[in-house]
């Protein structure tokens, strides 16, 4: 039988003085919240770069195919290319890709009774993937394509629709500058849907409708389009995906993440796992603090056993292990219920939303959750380890107690 953590047993299921009833309840108390205040900081990081990330990548993917052009804008358009079946197969080798589509942009001016806002028209052909936008698609219907000429049809954002008064079935003209001569000519579209991603940087600026109108506006052959777009199954490894892809294709065309595109919000996003690990290290302190502080006061308050184990021949290693397990039983209540308590708040807002976000600032009405289960164990099991460790300094003073001097202890 471990003598010592029979022991330790009997002290932990025992009657604890006042003070020490108290101090132990404080400790796991604080570690309960140290434990909860990491699984809660983790889980709505992740939801919330998750949920902005897949926003951006919803509306462009994770990697541009296009050509050549290393310092363009987001707002510029594309130089046109041929779609390329080498390409394309050259695209499909790679097991890492979900599946690619064609794509253009054209500079407009979009008119509602005199109300003109400056737009970039975001081409797409009729076998565009839907599935991605369809969760940002407030209200009306995706683009219908004929079989002949353009879809007359155009998406537009709902704060765009807010800024011009615009509703759906509207009719709107869209102006453009033709590239060989520039003159000036328009077209009517009808409004068929209108889509909210909370991000002011595409909300303001992108509408979406057929590519046979850009190709048309630009006078280009039915062939050509402004580049790909490509979804990876992964988006943990889109840099190597890229590079790959970059020395795949042909010398006139590029590869670019969407991460290169879009730096200010990924890098916004990134600095998000800095707080992290500041929240990380200010609740690790605490907790361990709180379990060294108390279980010296444990040491104390048991001096007396703690001589009359040592008189009756227990050896320091022996009585150690008591204090050991005891530290380690009130450490892993105070890791149980920071487990509850985090996972019970991140699951309570994954399904009822009431933490609210200012959209403007965060992109985001509702906090996001994310509950990736294993980083919750971990979290747990090195809160214990780590806790455990450092409560070995602590213990070290029961070798410098002296029996006689404790039987004496008051």
């Amino acid at each position: 039988m471990n003598t010592s953590l029979f022991i330790a047993r009997k002290l932990a299921n025992g009657s604890p003085s006042a003070f020490s009833g108290f101090i132990i309840r404080l400790s796991a108390g604080a570690t309960a919240i140290g434990v909860a205040a990491m699984i809660i900081t983790v889980c709505f990081v992740n939801g919330f770069q998750s949920s902005v990330s897949q926003k951006i990548y919803a509306f462009w993917g994770h990697i541009r195919v296009q050509h050549y052009e290393p310092n363009k804008s987001i707002v510029s358009e594309e130089q046109p290319i041929q779609k390329d079946t080498i390409v394309e197969k050259a695209l499909l080798q790679h097991s890492e890709l979900a599946y690619f589509q064609p794509y253009a942009t054209k500079s407009a001016v979009i008119d509602k009774l005199n109300n003109i806002e400056g737009i970039l028209l975001k081409g797409v052909d009729p076998t565009y993937h839907t599935a991605a936008l369809e969760p940002y698609m407030q209200s009306g219907k995706w683009l219908s394509f004929p079989d002949s000429g353009y879809s007359k049809e155009i998406i537009v954002s709902v704060q765009l629709a807010k800024q011009l008064n615009i509703k759906l079935s509207d009719t709107i003209k869209l102006y453009f500058i033709t590239n060989e001569t520039g003159a000036r000519t328009y077209r009517k579209l009808r409004v068929s849907g209108m889509y909210k991603t909370g991000i002011e940087e595409y909300d303001k600026l992108f509408c979406i409708a057929d590519i046979r109108l850009i190709q048309q506006m630009n006078s280009w052959q039915s062939s050509q389009i402004g580049g790909y777009e490509v979804f990876a199954k992964e988006t943990n490894q889109l840099d190597s995906l890229n590079n790959t892809l970059l020395n795949d294709l042909p010398v006139q065309w590029m590869s670019r993440t969407i991460r290169s595109i879009y730096p200010n919000i990924f890098d916004w996003l990134s600095i998000q796992n800095v707080n992290r690990i500041v929240v990380f290290i200010i609740m690790g302190v605490v907790a361990i603090i709180n379990m060294i502080t108390c279980l010296l006061i444990l040491i104390l308050e048991r001096t007396k056993m703690i001589g009359l184990l040592k008189a009756i021949g227990a050896r320091d290693h022996s009585i150690m292990r008591i204090f050991l397990y005891y530290a380690g039983y009130i450490a892993i209540r105070g890791v149980l219920g920071g487990f509850i308590l985090g996972v019970g708040l991140c699951l309570l807002q994954q399904y009822t939303g009431f933490i609210t976000l200012d959209e403007s600032s965060y992109y985001v009405t509702q906090a996001p959750v994310l509950i990736i289960w294993w980083q919750v164990l971990l979290i747990c099991i090195a809160t214990i380890f780590t806790c455990y460790t450092v409560l070995l300094i602590p213990v070290l003073l029961i070798k410098r107690i002296s029996p006689l001097q404790a039987l004496q202890f008051r």
